[in-house]
């Protein structure tokens, strides 16, 4: 990883800052031991955890102010984490999930630059089966998630292995196509759902409860 190009920033909310490390652009990639290709990462889609992407950036404010006293939250997909980070600065139960091997690195490194606990963290694919690692969770969120034909199924049945039988989940989708067909697979799932839009965002938030 030495070679990488890294940027610090800083993402100013209403009530407080969150400092982060990530990767300078998508040009960058480091993958010396072939962790990555092995779990079907190239080169030019291994960048894409560690950049902050719009919808990142609309999922972390809208857990700036979401009540989150006596969950436990799960953030599916989360790449550097910025929701994660502002729900483990508001002292949120929250555990992040993701299956790039390098995310942990970074959200270890994060955590540390906001000088707040640890975030539990679990690599895992949405094909996986870890019932008794994962655990079950009243609140699910996640951003830019549906961007593959396969993935409004696999994402649908990930939540459902996760989530509790009296939850919300909360997808930030980007105009890319997938959104109805995901929502249809939540409704099988047993989920109500509704479809928020924003005037200063080009997609749509995606809530379900049951």
């Amino acid at each position: 990883m030495s070679h990488i190009r890294i940027r610090y920033s800083t993402i100013e909310f209403r009530k407080f800052d969150i400092h982060v490390r990530t990767l300078r652009d998508k040009q960058q990639f480091s993958d010396p031991e072939g962790e990555a290709s092995k779990l079907g990462i190239s080169s030019a889609t291994w960048p894409f955890f560690g950049i902050i992407w719009e919808s990142g950036i609309h999922l972390a404010n809208l857990m700036e102010d979401h009540p989150v006293g006596g969950k436990s939250i799960l953030e599916i997909g989360c790449g550097i984490g910025l929701a994660s980070l502002v729900l483990n600065h508001r002292g949120a139960n929250i555990t992040a999930t993701d299956y790039h091997p390098e995310v942990k690195v970074f959200l270890d490194e994060n955590t540390h630059l906001n000088k707040d606990p640890d975030i539990s963290f679990v690599r895992t694919s949405w094909d996986d089966h870890l019932p008794n690692t994962l655990g079950l969770f009243d609140f699910i969120i996640g951003s830019d998630l549906l961007y593959e034909q396969e993935h409004p199924g696999i994402l649908a049945s990930f939540i459902n292995r996760h989530a509790k039988k009296k939850s919300t989940a909360l997808i930030v989708a980007p105009q890319r196509g997938y959104s109805c067909r995901f929502m249809k697979h939540m409704t099988e799932f047993g989920f109500n759902h509704s479809v928020n839009q924003h005037k200063l965002f080009t997609g749509k938030t995606l809530c379900f409860t049951r």
